[in-house]
């Protein structure tokens, strides 16, 4: 990547040489040409939002920037880039979106994130650090930024306005408002599940912001939960892409003396999964885990995993994700463990659960949505 302050190498995380999406994109390049431009002042505390990659930060790191992200890769990505670069690792100060944030903030670089709600969150969480002065500038391609994304920054710090559109990217200026009566902020959000979905039938749900479908049971979740495998006794299961934590928490609850690892890489997933399970008073042990997958896991050392992949990153479509988290599981599981899986039926997982284990069971299926088991021989 060629910025104003030199060229340097990135790689997303895992690196996959045959990845070929690139670890930064347009709208990166257009606000790191826009500050130097513009000889925006960086000499205080940068602040950079929801960085994807570390590009930005990796730019910047002469001026020591704070980066938050919600994203376990992510922020190993920074890492590994700032690495490559040659820049020494604390010249970057690494925070998660749970973590509190800096007291004063004298330029804020937000990339938009893809959950409104996250961005909502954030805004209102960064908001008492911004002051007057502060340099406020988004950044995103077209296709990220609407309507709603301008209103959050307009209704949390003050008046914003767009650039023109380079290279199908756009940036977001906004002018800070101490004066500015800021709403409360809705996240964490909490709502009782309805009856007839088994052991969490009626039971709380926790979801910060920027877990998926926030506000309400997806139907997905809906469909695995009825289909779900009857645990019995002190077996080892991790629920891999946790999310909000209500599949671990419903094996949890029907089965007392299993053990359930809770994992996303996600850090406001885990916050959720975490919180869901204790707002239910939980019997047993759980384990809540920020990382990416089932690296870091021995093994075969788990009886059941189960998972529902994202088939995105970012605005990608891709099934890397899917395909990693079903090798970690056929490495972590001991022979006879299963993974199980719920996935959109067009995406064809049966096929890599068979390439990979050499089996795939079909538990359940509708019109959408099928549940999928794999055994290790």
């Amino acid at each position: 990547m060629t910025t104003p302050w030199g060229e340097f190498s990135l790689a997303r995380f895992p690196e996959d040489q045959r990845d070929r999406l690139r670890a930064w994109d347009a709208s990166d390049e257009y606000l790191l040409r826009h500050l130097a431009d513009q000889d925006v002042v960086l000499s205080g505390t940068v602040v950079v939002l929801g960085d994807r990659w570390g590009a930005l930060v990796t730019a910047l790191a002469q001026h020591a920037p704070v980066q938050i992200t919600d994203s376990y890769l992510a922020q190993e990505a920074t890492r590994v880039n700032l690495a490559r670069n040659g820049i020494e690792p604390g010249t970057v100060s690494l925070l998660t979106t749970q973590d509190v944030p800096p007291e004063r903030i004298d330029v804020l670089l937000v990339r938009v994130p893809k959950s409104l709600a996250l961005l909502e969150d954030q805004l209102l969480r960064l908001a008492p650090a911004v002051h007057e002065g502060t340099v406020v500038v988004g950044t995103g391609m077209v296709k990220e930024i609407h309507t709603s994304t301008l209103d959050l920054f307009e209704r949390i710090l003050g008046p914003t306005r767009t650039s023109l559109a380079v290279k199908k990217a756009r940036l977001i200026f906004c002018t800070p408002d101490p004066s500015l009566e800021r709403p409360a902020n809705p996240w964490p959000y909490s709502y009782t599940l309805p009856e007839g979905i088994g052991p969490v039938s009626g039971r709380m749900v926790v979801n910060h912001a920027g877990v998926f479908c926030a506000d309400r049971l997806d139907i997905g979740t809906r469909f695995f939960l009825a289909h779900l495998p009857r645990t019995r006794g002190e077996r080892r299961v991790v629920d891999l892409g946790c999310g909000n934590g209500v599949v671990g928490t419903a094996v949890a609850l029907a089965d007392p003396a299993a053990e359930v690892l809770f994992v996303d890489e996600s850090f406001q997933a885990v916050a959720s999964a975490e919180a869901t399970y204790q707002a239910n008073g939980v019997p047993g042990h759980a384990e809540f885990r920020v990382g990416d997958g089932l690296a870091g896991v021995p093994s075969g050392s788990v009886d059941l995993v189960l998972n529902n992949p994202p088939f995105h990153s970012h605005q990608a479509t891709t099934d890397a994700t899917a395909w990693r988290m079903f090798t970690g599981a056929r490495r972590a599981l001991r022979p006879g463990g299963e993974l199980w899986v719920i996935g959109n039926r067009h995406l064809g997982y049966h096929v890599k659960l068979r390439r990979l284990f050499g089996n795939s069971e079909l538990v359940a299926s509708d019109p959408k949505f099928v549940v999928l088991k794999a055994v290790k021989r």
